[in-house]
């Protein structure tokens, strides 16, 4: 029982420790002088994905490359199966056009590019620097294309405006250690978990793991949509997932190799590819991810976890 609180345990430091490693850190830019997009295109993006890479460079560093791999795939799936899934039921989604053209069309390349990347067994340094080149370029491109107000950065800023210098700091270093400590539980138990029932550090990675990371986008998307902001919902899936693929393994595999097994070539990534062109049509159809659209993906997704276990 033990292993099981401190699981959960981990996830809530590791959470916390993102949100409050986000607040000091835009509470510093703030204090420097720094533009609402490039704050949320820099430091709130990287806040929200930072439970993910910490989790990922730790086990990795610890030679779990299977819930390394797995906590990137999983979430990845996850983000489109589970967690558009679930926001199509609340409130429909609306799709634009610039959706299809940029956002998903990045989203399948970087993925395709992750699978062939991996395909050989082993993520080395150079392909890690190759991805986290491919993330200054995106997000470079956002910048500077991008000219659509987001209320949630707006109100992020507000948050943090009446912090001093003192208090900013204090909450960016004690985010960190609450994403250090977090990660540490949160690898460590999970591990001594599966090796309990006897199953896989990749299922443990793809699911428990995944899931659990994964909980920021949900709770965003689920507000966005319930706001009516759907293209916020869609465009923090979408860019979520690049950001895992570019960001996360790019950084993982410079810090150390990721070696990556057969079962997840044989059978994650092709789910994770199958879930992302299945849902170009779904977006097509009425240009809406709607209840029934909304099904369908979470209907994949628990056929995904069906398989798998």
């Amino acid at each position: 029982m033990a292993a099981y609180f401190l699981l959960l345990l981990g996830f809530i430091i590791l959470l916390a420790g993102g949100k409050i490693l986000v607040d000091g850190a835009s509470g510093i830019a703030v204090k420097l002088g720094m533009s609402a997009g490039l704050i949320g295109l820099t430091i709130v993006a990287f806040g929200t994905s930072a439970p993910e890479l910490l989790v990922s460079v730790n086990a990795a560093l610890k030679g779990n490359s299977d819930i390394s791999i797995g906590n990137v795939i999983g979430s990845n799936i996850a983000n489109i199966g589970l967690v558009l899934g679930i926001t199509g039921l609340f409130y429909r989604v609306l799709i634009r056009r610039i959706h299809i053209r940029f956002d998903y069309t990045v989203t399948l390349l970087v993925s395709i590019l992750f699978y062939g990347l991996s395909y050989n067994g082993i993520i080395e340094t150079w392909e890690g620097i190759l991805l986290l080149v491919l993330f200054i370029v995106f997000n470079f491109y956002l910048f500077k294309t991008s000219t659509i107000e987001n209320p949630e950065i707006d109100e992020e800023i507000e948050q943090v405006k009446s912090f001093s210098w003192l208090k900013s700091i204090i909450y960016f270093i004690g985010g960190i250690v609450g994403l250090y400590f977090g990660s540490e539980l949160l690898v460590e138990n999970a591990v001594l978990i599966s090796r309990e029932f006897g199953v896989s550090e990749r299922v443990i990675g793809v699911t428990i793991i995944a899931i659990g990371t994964s909980l920021p986008e949900l709770i965003t998307s689920i507000i966005a949509a319930l706001s009516k902001r759907t293209d916020l919902a869609l465009g923090n899936i979408l860019g979520s997932n690049i950001m895992n693929i570019l960001s996360i393994i790019g950084i993982t595999a410079i810090i150390k190799p990721i070696e990556v097994s057969q079962e997840f070539i044989n059978s994650d990534f092709l789910w994770m590819l199958g879930i992302t062109i299945l849902l170009f049509p779904l977006m097509r159809t009425k240009m809406q991810i709607s209840k029934v659209e909304g099904s369908f993906l979470l209907l994949a997704y628990f056929t995904y976890i069906f398989f798998l276990l």
